[in-house]
């Protein structure tokens, strides 16, 4: 079997791994502080690699699941990075939340370095990243997508074929400004309630026989009636950085983002009052304790 290298075992990339180990595939995963403890996987076999390069030269396919657009470059450009050990033939997918002109510009150095590449970027939680079950958004060549298919069912349970690169990191963004928007607008209803004295289980339960049900109200319920959190771990600061990288997409593409930038500003704000760690289901307490906006000083 083709052996995969993968860079960041985060909570999101701890899933993909250990599915993939599952399957069988050999793997080898970067060194990094920021990883999650990595003993389950090299019992199952993993091994690791302390450089990019290194990782890159000892493997057919590498997949990246890190932050974002800075964090993507500097993996591929970086002294010690992929592009040094590229191998012709490698493909390289992106799992991460990037923006769409760096993603196409990367593909390209990619390419030029001998390489393939798919951007696939994923949906869903950590649950379902350790089920085995996101959702994969992917943009690139369709006869790549087809020999990847089998990679990537490893770790997914519904993929789409978007378009040519940059189309899944695109649908992601669209996708993440609608999620995160219904968030923050569903966070600020519920801050709102609280301060009017609105009882959390009927406020949850007029929404969800009404206009208010869904997806989003599903994840942000428990923590509306019981500030249990635990099945919508999604830091407000990853938030913020995917409503920016929304922004700058549509300003790019001079597309009208002016509730976008709401919403940005919303989490920017939180981000401000909260800890680095803060989920988006705490916007609801930072909004219910924060002074609203335009109040007198």
């Amino acid at each position: 079997m083709k052996k995969i290298g993968m860079v960041g075992i985060g909570m999101m990339g701890h899933g993909i791994a250990s599915n993939i180990v599952k399957h069988g595939y050999p793997m080898v995963l970067l060194e990094h502080p920021g990883n999650q403890p990595l003993d389950g996987l090299i019992a199952a076999g993993a091994t690791t690699a302390k450089s990019a390069a290194a990782l890159a030269a000892a493997v057919d396919t590498v997949i990246l699941c890190v932050t974002g657009t800075p964090e993507v470059e500097s993996v591929l450009f970086s002294k010690g990075g992929l592009l040094e050990g590229l191998k012709p033939g490698t493909i390289v997918i992106d799992c991460s939340t990037a923006i769409p002109s760096s993603t196409v510009r990367i593909a390209q150095a990619v390419e030029k370095a001998g390489g393939r590449f798919l951007d696939a970027p994923m949906t869903r939680t950590p649950k379902e990243a350790a089920e085995g079950r996101l959702n994969l958004i992917v943009g690139g060549d369709p006869a790549l997508f087809e020999e990847c298919k089998p990679l990537l069912q490893c770790y997914a349970e519904n993929i789409a074929l978007a378009g040519p690169v940059g189309s899944g990191h695109r649908l992601k963004l669209l996708h993440n400004f609608v999620s995160l928007g219904f968030s923050a607008v569903l966070a600020e209803a519920a801050a709102c309630a609280e301060r009017s004295g609105i009882d959390a289980k009927v406020f949850s339960e007029i929404l969800a026989k009404g206009g208010g049900d869904g997806v989003v109200l599903n994840r942000l319920r428990p923590y509306i009636e019981s500030r249990d959190g635990s099945g919508f771990r999604f830091s407000i600061a990853n938030a913020l950085k995917d409503m920016s990288y929304y922004t700058t997409m549509a300003q790019e593409a001079g597309a009208a983002h002016g509730t976008a930038e709401a919403i940005r500003q919303t989490y920017e704000e939180a981000g401000k009052k909260g800890t680095p760690q803060s989920t988006v289901p705490e916007l609801i307490d930072l909004l219910a304790n924060a002074k609203p906006r335009g109040a007198a000083q």
